[in-house]
Order: C-alpha cells, then sequence, then structure tokens
C-alpha cells in the first residue's frame, strides 16, 4: 500500500450577521486553507446565516435559494481558483413550499460535482427542521472527487449507524458531516458535558466500524433565538477522526479556527485487514432493520 496524505481542513465559523458577511468570512477561511497546501475544505452546516431553525417562521423561508445559485456560484469559483475540493451546505429551494438542507460539494472547479439532501430531519425544542427541510431524496451515494469518494451526510444524521454504513458500502472513503449543534444555555455543566462526548462518541464509533476517517465542521457561538426562547450556544469542537476513531485534531469550543489536519489514506486499508468488520457482518440476519420497532 502506497502511502497517500490528504490535507484536509475544517472551517469552524460563527454567523457574521448576513448572508454577504459569511460569504466573505467563508472566502477568507479558504485562501487560507489554500496558503497552507490543503486540498479539501469543509464547511459548517447552513453556513449562510443563523440557524433559523430556532423557531418556526414562514418568513425564514426567504432565506433559501436554488442550486445552483449566487453562493454555488461564488463558492464554485473560489474552489477553481485556488484549486480545493469544498463541500458547502446550503437552505435549498427546489420549488414554491419544497425546501431541502442540501450539502454541495465542488472538485476544483465551478462546476457541481455532486450533492447531498439531508436525510434525517429533527424536531425538538429550538432545532425545528421539520418546518423547513423536506426529507432527502438522493439516497447515501459517495461523491467521486479528485481526492477520493467522499461520503457526504448532514448533521443530524452523524447520529445513524445506518447512514454511515451505507455510505461505507457504496464505496466512500471518508465521512463528513457539516453540523449545526449547541447547549441549552440553561442546561448544567455536567448534561452539556454528556452532550458533547455523547457527539464525539458516535462519530468517532463510525469510523471504527467502517473503518474510514470522519471530519465533522460544527458552527460555533451563541446565537439569540429569535422568539422568547434561551438562544442556542453551538459547542464547536470540529474534529477530524481516523479509522480507528483516533482524534487526528480537534477545534476549540468558543471560537473561530481552520483545524487542519493531514489523513493517511492508505491506514483505511490497513485497518481494514486487520478489523475486517465488512467481511464478517451477517447480511442475511439483518432483514428486521428494515422495520420500526420490533415488538
Amino acid at each position: 500500500m502506497s502511502p497517500r496524505t490528504l490535507k484536509v481542513a475544517l472551517l469552524q465559523e460563527r454567523d457574521r450577521g448576513s448572508v454577504n458577511a459569511n460569504l466573505d468570512a467563508i472566502e477568507a477561511g479558504l485562501r487560507e486553507a489554500a496558503k497552507a497546501s490543503t486540498q479539501l475544505v469543509l464547511l459548517q452546516e447552513i453556513h449562510n446565516g443563523p440557524y433559523f431553525c430556532q423557531h418556526e417562521s414562514v418568513e425564514e423561508f426567504d432565506r433559501a435559494e436554488s442550486i445552483p445559485g449566487p453562493s454555488t456560484d461564488r463558492i464554485g469559483k473560489l474552489a477553481a481558483e485556488l484549486k480545493l475540493v469544498v463541500v458547502a451546505s446550503l437552505f435549498e429551494r427546489r420549488a414554491a413550499g419544497l425546501y431541502h438542507n442540501t450539502a454541495v460539494v465542488f472538485d476544483r472547479s465551478e462546476n457541481i460535482a455532486g450533492t447531498y439532501r439531508k436525510m434525517h430531519i429533527p424536531d425538538d425544542p429550538a432545532y425545528y427542521e421539520k418546518f423547513y427541510f423536506t426529507p432527502g431524496d438522493l439516497g447515501f451515494h459517495p461523491i467521486d472527487t479528485s481526492v477520493g469518494k467522499l461520503g457526504v451526510l448532514v448533521c443530524w444524521d452523524q447520529w445513524y449507524p445506518e447512514a454511515a454504513r451505507l455510505m461505507a458500502l457504496a464505496g466512500a472513503e471518508l465521512l463528513l458531516y457539516p453540523t449545526a449543534i449547541g447547549w441549552d444555555p440553561a442546561d448544567p455543566q455536567d448534561e452539556k458535558d454528556r452532550q458533547r462526548d455523547a457527539w464525539t462518541t458516535v462519530q468517532r464509533g463510525h469510523a471504527v466500524a467502517n473503518g474510514v476517517p470522519v471530519l465533522t465542521c460544527n458552527r460555533v457561538g451563541f446565537e439569540p433565538a429569535p422568539d422568547e426562547g434561551r438562544g442556542a450556544q453551538f459547542w464547536g469542537s470540529s474534529f477530524v477522526a481516523g479509522p480507528q476513531g483516533e482524534v487526528l485534531a480537534k477545534a476549540n469550543d468558543d471560537g473561530r479556527e481552520l483545524l487542519i489536519a493531514d489523513i493517511d489514506m492508505a491506514r483505511s486499508e490497513a485497518v481494514r485487514r486487520i478489523w475486517p468488520f465488512l467481511r464478517d457482518r451477517r447480511i442475511d440476519a439483518y432483514g428486521d432493520l428494515t422495520k420500526r420497532f420490533r415488538d
């Protein structure tokens, strides 16, 4: 196995107050990443604005845009200029009354290499995403790029081993999660710690179970609720894990950071040889996984 090192960057950012300000910050981050000789950059979930799903309001749909559209045009031009593979995350207006939470991949080109529409949609206090997002209909298919096959998933998808497994079975060489997750400011510190530890642990588990690296880019900073809610403190802590779940790099929990890591792409093959979980799967016995619950 010939060694192949992939230098990746995760641009952990806070909301800058407007679409243009956020895109300006993304441009600055992409230029910084290119200067550091990275090849792949992952952005956070719904990076063009605040996390508007803290409440339900029809006016928030005005934030959505078409794909292709103004944001993909700007990010695509930067991907081409800087020779970067970029994974972006947008609120997609597909048609009147039909909206998705969509990841978009550029492969060192203005052209879109592929898209993924978020499949698992939460509906929890301050995370009212079912009001806004139609569940994805593109399935779990890796996107071919010059740096490998990218298994792109989005935030709430990261809690589901089925999603990670299906991407891996389809040949994904990396799992990537644009994310927006944070604490309720009213929660005690021990509960906050448990939540973040669970979030990190489950994704490291996806790396272990599938023998592939995992990249998770979370937003950061406090965002007040648009109504009378308590707001959300996004915990940052973006990280890169290797194929045995080892943490290769981790960002801070309270500020903007360009997190850079080197990934040995040959290690997945080596790890799968000593931990052949795909070989030992009992696919003849898993039929009940398609049921909601076994009574």
